[in-house]
């Protein structure tokens, strides 16, 4: 089961303790969980992003999807950017991925999205296969010139 996550109640909070459990694993910083659902609910208040929460049949948080949409400078449609898509390790490999990509999908192209993008890394492969399978083509490497990404912090 795949909710859209509101900004109030457990779901946020729930959401918040994956996306930070996400960015442990990947040895990433991350605030702690109940500064992270602060914050998801101020954006999410704001329209400024979606959230979508996956559950097992016991109603417990396995999986988390974040995007964004904004107005398109190449059409008059929304593009979206798929920003993270979680699930937790032990439950990988059991559908909760493809419900979370498909749910994102559905979510944007009902919001006037014409595309989604997202990123992943080279070793991300079971992420690459995912987004294939849903439909995603690469558009750089294979399939078009390589893409470098920068950033700067300020």
């Amino acid at each position: 089961m795949v909710e859209l996550v509101g900004p109030d109640g457990a779901s946020v909070a729930a959401a918040a303790q994956l996306l930070h459990d996400f960015n442990l694993e990947y040895d990433e910083p991350s605030p702690p969980p109940a500064q992270l659902a602060d914050r998801l609910a101020q954006l999410i208040s704001g329209d400024q992003v979606s959230v979508l929460l996956a559950r097992d049949p016991h109603e417990v948080p396995v999986g988390v999807a974040v995007f964004r949409l904004q107005p398109s400078i190449w059409s008059q449609a929304q593009e979206a950017y798929l920003a993270e898509l979680y699930v937790v390790p032990a439950r990988r490999g059991q559908g909760y991925g493809r419900e979370l990509i498909t749910e994102t999908i559905r979510v944007c192209r009902d919001r006037g999205a014409d595309y989604v993008l997202v990123v992943t890394s080279e070793e991300d492969r079971l992420a690459q296969r995912l987004y294939e399978a849903a439909g995603f083509r690469r558009t750089e490497g294979d399939g078009g010139p390589d893409m470098m990404a920068y950033e700067l912090e300020l």
